[in-house]
């Protein structure tokens, strides 16, 4: 059963930062708040978390559409290739926020992702996870936990996230209530941007 723990988002409590980055260093699965849905994740270096992960959503790991949280942009260059000035001053100018950028994928993907041209790049304005992140040292696998009631399809209190999710997962933070509107999801792996998905980041930044 996993382990419930609660973390305020303003003053995130270093012992708590550290347990939960121990668990993700030991292959465990943990539920996190963003700037959006709550999400799922694991180490991006850790191949049976990431197949885990693929089996809870049902999907083959090396066809899933996982996306990758970095702390900021400077994680860019080890999993993108190089991009033009004008594909980051929007990156800049949207970041840290609710937006997954679509961008063109370089040699070092870790192994399960090496057939994939494009990879998915998320930071988001949540001090939780940003610091998660920075205290593993690398980006996490991550999804967005979607609801099978599509009329609810986010569910937003962490207390029945827990309910639900606790047999499938190491750890599930209560970083507050989270929102119910996924991230905007735009492509920049083009010479143009295109927008995927309309979500919760507007996409005047463009």
């Amino acid at each position: 059963m996993a382990e419930f723990i609660k973390i305020y988002p303003d003053k995130p409590s270093e012992a708590a930062l550290a347990k939960v980055v121990k668990v993700l260093q030991n292959g465990g699965l943990v539920i996190y708040p963003t700037d959006t849905v709550y999400g799922l994740g694991c180490d991006i270096t850790n191949s049976r978390a990431l197949e885990k992960i693929a089996k809870i959503k049902g999907v083959k790991l090396e066809k899933a559409n996982f996306s990758f949280i970095c702390h900021d942009l400077s994680n860019l260059s080890d999993y993108v290739r190089q991009i033009d000035t004008a594909t980051f001053k929007i990156l800049k100018r949207a970041l840290p926020g609710p937006y997954t950028f679509i961008l063109p994928g370089n040699n070092n993907l870790p192994k399960e992702f090496k057939k994939k041209t494009t990879v998915g790049i998320r930071v988001p304005d949540n001090n939780i996870i940003l610091e998660i992140v920075r205290q593993l040292g690398n980006p996490v696998v991550s999804t967005s936990i979607r609801d099978e009631d599509d009329v609810i399809e986010y569910t937003t209190d962490p207390e029945l996230i827990f309910e639900k999710w606790q047999n499938l997962v190491d750890l599930v933070i209560d970083g507050g209530y989270g929102d119910n509107v996924g991230s905007t999801i735009i492509d920049l792996s083009e010479h143009e941007p295109v927008i995927i998905r309309e979500g919760k980041g507007d996409v005047d930044i463009l």
